[in-house]
């Protein structure tokens, strides 16, 4: 909590006493048996977690980019997938808040952030996942209608949420022709693939999101007709810093796990923690936590003051934060030794779960490509 001001502290100790409370005794059974968490989320969004950075007006907390990233962090140490799923939903809450008009934001948004509903953001297909401006996905109009057709994949939520922020086309190719529509459930024509069988996030249901001539009203249109792509952009730049968060999250949680199992765990006599080596690795990851911890505070500033820098920023702070707390996660592991491989040990979790977080919100090549491309524009 280094540098944060007294209200941040306050966010943060809540977080860590819900995560700590009412996250991390179940962790392990929601991950077993699949459990998609509803009731801890809904207690959650007593908290005001529904909708961190959504104007209170329509029931959000009207908090900071930071301060979403600091309670993210935080409530990641007692469940990431929960966390995960908790960051999409507030994400897709923000941006129904800041695209919609004020009918959709009144109608959509407080069922939202009281998480009576659930939101699921729809941008990945089958065939475009990097590529997402060749999606195929299309919204024909007709009358005060669109009728929707094609599918999506990878959807976390998919089939257990109530809102559905879907990337269609509605006009010609690449980024220009795609626009932002609400889908809801029990829709005619929508229907979900199989639950997938994940490595890790398994605290949240993964599906397809299958569109068969799905007739929505034109007024669930979000911004003008050619703004989708946009809008989805935006929104997972917040989606990244949030992302990177719940890493941050489980890195620090593998940290003090290893930091007790090396002060209670004996060889050759004497307790591991006396292993200089292990010493050593222990200091390595505490220093690249924090190292990626201050890259995300600082991309989450840079979002919230509208810098220009701002998505380039986001996609360093995601590429960097999700890789290096991978990496400490998985030393945390082999610093447990067998332990850390039985099921019984929280770290193993951990590192399953977060390795998804190098691939979504933009895979880290693609986070490359943005810095790159943001280095060399004339």
């Amino acid at each position: 909590s280094a540098g944060l001001t007294e209200e941040q502290k306050e966010f943060q100790k809540v977080a860590f006493d819900f995560a700590s409370k009412e996250l991390a005794p179940h962790m392990a059974e929601w991950d077993e048996k699949e459990i998609f968490p509803v009731e801890a989320m809904r207690k959650a969004a007593q908290l005001g977690f529904g909708g961190i950075y959504v104007k209170p007006d329509v029931g959000g907390s009207g908090l900071s980019r930071l301060d979403t990233s600091i309670i993210f962090e935080a409530l990641s140490t007692g469940c990431t997938s929960t966390t995960a799923y908790l960051s999409i939903h507030n994400m897709c809450v923000w941006m129904i808040d800041t695209f919609g008009n004020e009918e959709q934001r009144h109608k959509f948004c407080p069922p939202l952030c009281s998480m009576e509903k659930l939101a699921s953001y729809c941008l990945t297909e089958p065939g475009s996942g990097s590529d997402a401006a060749s999606l195929l996905t299309t919204a024909k109009r007709k009358g005060d209608t669109y009728v929707l057709n094609g599918s999506k994949a990878f959807i976390s939520g998919g089939g257990d949420t109530d809102v559905y922020v879907v990337m269609c086309r509605t006009g010609g190719p690449g980024p220009r022709g795609i626009s932002c529509v609400l889908l809801e459930k029990g829709t005619p024509g929508l229907s979900f693939g199989k639950k997938e069988k994940k490595v890790g996030w398994n605290s949240q249901p993964t599906r397809a999101v299958i569109l068969e001539d799905c007739v929505v009203p034109v007024s669930n249109l979000l911004g003008a007709e050619g703004q989708g792509f946009n809008i989805a952009m935006k929104g997972l730049n917040g989606g990244r810093i949030n992302i990177a968060s719940c890493s941050l999250g489980a890195a620090h949680a593998s940290v003090l796990l290893t930091q007790e199992h090396l002060s209670v765990r004996k060889q050759f006599g004497e307790p591991l923690a006396s292993n200089q080596y292990l010493q050593f690795k222990l200091a390595e990851m505490a220093t690249r936590l924090v190292a990626a911890r201050l890259m995300v505070r600082n991309a989450a500033r840079a979002l919230q003051e509208g810098r220009e820098d701002a998505a380039a920023l986001c996609s360093m702070a995601k590429l960097f934060a999700t890789d290096e707390c991978f990496a400490i996660c998985n030393q945390a592991l082999q610093m447990h030794g067998g332990y850390g491989y039985l099921k019984d040990y929280a770290v193993q979790q951990f590192v399953r779960d977060i390795r998804v977080h190098q691939i979504l919100e933009g895979t880290n090549e693609v986070m490359r490509m943005i810095v790159a491309r943001n280095l060399l524009q004339e």
